[in-house]
């Protein structure tokens, strides 16, 4: 049997002004110390030298239409359907620092789905 590889998904969102200065205001927290990052955020760079945030599944909820990141805000979804499986684990939002603005994205292990033998 396989093991079950991890899916990302892009997600289309509207991102308010608030949300982008609470990103700026971490970027700038965790350059000076890395010890100020919220519980379930961890930082990084990429090898571009690109902000790199990811929310563990502890630290953000998903509702219908947005996304709430604890400490940060929210982000509106502009699609209308699930951003992830029912029933998947694993769950973390990416968050990216690119030149032509921030990425979002989701990263999850899809649900298991056994097939028994039928007679």
């Amino acid at each position: 049997m396989g093991h079950v590889k991890s899916c990302e998904v892009s997600l289309a969102i509207k991102v308010t002004d608030a949300l982008l200065h609470a990103l700026d205001t971490l970027r700038s927290g965790w350059r000076t110390d890395p010890a100020s990052v919220p519980r379930g955020l961890t930082c990084s760079e990429s090898k571009e030298g690109q902000f790199v945030l990811v929310a563990a599944e502890s630290a953000f909820v998903t509702l219908p239409g947005a996304c709430v990141i604890k400490g940060l805000g929210a982000i509106e979804l502009a699609g209308t359907g699930p951003v992830f499986e029912e029933g998947a684990n694993s769950k973390s939002l990416i968050l990216k620092a690119t030149p032509e603005g921030w990425k979002f994205s989701v990263k999850f292990v899809p649900p298991i789905v056994r097939e028994r033998h039928a007679k």
